[in-house]
């Protein structure tokens, strides 16, 4: 599927999808599920996306181990999410922003994650399907 060629149907279906992928701890499927809908996107949503991507992709490196690419990866995205409101696009944004906070605090600090898994991406009560 080309970046430039989804409809909004499939674009939500993407997100949905990347969610939970990113939930799985399938961080490289979702950093690819969010790529094809934020190559097209227009801002702001543009930026969440990138955001919310570097993220996954950051989660991904830390899987191989790569806790520089992790950190910087994390840091960048995590700075694009910090300019959205708490439930935007129908996410629980500021409690998935706090775990990422205190995973990048871990990292920075030289120690290994301050949780036994990576956080999840919860939904809004009002966005079940959060496209």
């Amino acid at each position: 599927m080309h970046p430039q060629q989804i409809t909004a149907q499939e674009a939500a279906e993407l997100f949905r999808r990347g969610v939970e992928q990113f939930n799985a701890g399938q961080f490289f499927e979702a950093h690819e599920s969010w790529e094809l809908v934020w190559l097209p996107a227009a801002e702001p949503d543009k930026t969440f996306l990138q955001g919310i991507t570097q993220v996954s992709a950051a989660f991904f490196h830390y899987a191989r181990g790569n806790r520089e690419g992790f950190a910087s990866l994390l840091r960048k995205g995590l700075r694009k999410l910090e300019e959205f409101p708490a439930g935007y696009r129908g996410l629980r944004l500021e409690k998935l922003r706090a775990q990422l906070r205190e995973w990048l605090e871990a990292v920075e600090r030289g120690r290994d994650s301050p949780h036994r898994s990576p956080p999840r991406i919860e939904r809004t009560p009002a966005a079940p399907d959060a496209g």
